[in-house]
């Protein structure tokens, strides 16, 4: 914690310096004869490359005096008379200060309190303006900075919240796979379990991550199909074709699953020749999954009622992470319900 404070502070400080470098640099690289020798009024010759750099560098303490004490703490505040009083004075130091040079350093006597306000008074007022300007900007910066970083927090508080319902909402369907599974006492009970115990441990170790890839999610799906299947045999005609894509893409965990757990949710039961048809493929790096089944609108609105989470889980997260880069529809068409989702993997 201490060295990367010390870092930060480091970087901050030598970004400064050479800033300063740069702008007291400037002028004499952009005037050749800024450093030469010339004679002042009284006829006596002087090097004003001297003269030129240390008045320039007084110019930094009323810079950093007001971008860290006037400005956070009178002008920010809106103390806007007591701000331009400080200022007031500490121009009236500024004055005093070159004065004393001019006279007793550089010997430069012809300079007046008036005739030196007159050329110090522009370059005071360019100082505090770009130091005004400079703490402006930086808080507000720092504002936005903190600002993103809350608004990452919160999404990660959400999109774990939204997570946290799925795996029991998971857990639940499949234990009713295995009680009907035990009550036809099932010699599939054994595979079953099984297979339910590696779903459990990629739900367990694997949803952690913001992202796993896309053929893990694959397997994920044709897992828990096998298990719909078994549990179902030949009362539901399932069509699956579940493409693996050629490169390498990456996904949310679990982000498909819902739809899949909804067809078998509302696809069985009373309904005349049930029927789900789930595909997936991968085209130009973008997803195209679609799930159809045949329904019941009358049980379907009783059973959304009573079914926990829902669409309105993965709505919320496809709409948190991908936001623009997806489109989804949920259609019904007479007795289907369809859903079709594309989504950009880049």
């Amino acid at each position: 914690m201490k060295a990367d404070w010390y870092n930060r502070n480091a970087i901050r400080v030598l970004t400064h310096a050479a800033v300063w470098v740069v702008a007291l640099s400037l002028p004499y690289l952009l005037d050749s004869h800024r450093g030469v020798h010339r004679h002042d009024n009284d006829g006596r010759e002087r090097d004003f490359f001297y003269l030129n750099f240390f008045t320039s560098i007084l110019w930094i303490g009323p810079f950093y005096l007001n971008a860290y004490l006037l400005t956070p703490r009178l002008f920010l505040r809106r103390q806007y008379l007591e701000y331009a009083l400080y200022l007031v004075l500490l121009f009236g130091c500024m004055l005093v200060i070159h004065m004393y040079l001019f006279k007793y350093v550089f010997y430069l006597n012809h300079f007046s309190p008036l005739g030196a306000t007159g050329f110090l008074l522009p370059a005071f007022l360019l100082t505090t303006a770009i130091s005004t300007t400079f703490r402006v900007v930086r808080d507000k910066m720092e504002t936005d900075k903190r600002a993103q970083e809350r608004q990452e927090e919160n999404l990660k508080t959400e999109l774990s919240f939204l997570r946290s319902q799925i795996n029991p909402h998971f857990i639940f369907n499949i234990l009713n796979n295995l009680v009907a599974l035990e009550q036809m006492k099932s010699e599939e009970l054994g595979p079953t379990i099984l297979k339910l115990s590696s779903l459990m441990q990629y739900m367990l170790y694997e949803t952690d991550e913001e992202r796993v890839s896309l053929g893990k999610e694959i397997e994920y799906l044709q897992s828990y199909i096998d298990l719909q299947r078994q549990r179902f045999g030949e009362k539901v005609p399932v069509t699956v074709s579940l493409e693996a894509p050629s490169g390498w893409y990456e996904i949310e965990p679990m982000l498909l699953i819902p739809f899949v757990e909804n067809a078998f949710k509302h696809g069985v039961g009373m309904i005349e020749q049930p029927c789900i048809d789930i595909q997936l493929s991968v085209r130009g790096g973008v997803l195209h999954f679609a799930v159809r089944n045949r329904y019941n609108p009358s049980s379907a609105e009783v059973k959304d009622r009573t079914s926990g989470i829902g669409l309105g889980n993965v709505r919320r997260r496809l709409g948190l992470l991908y936001g623009d880069q997806h489109v989804l529809q949920i259609t019904r068409d007479k007795d289907w319900f369809i859903v079709s989702l594309e989504l950009n993997l880049h």
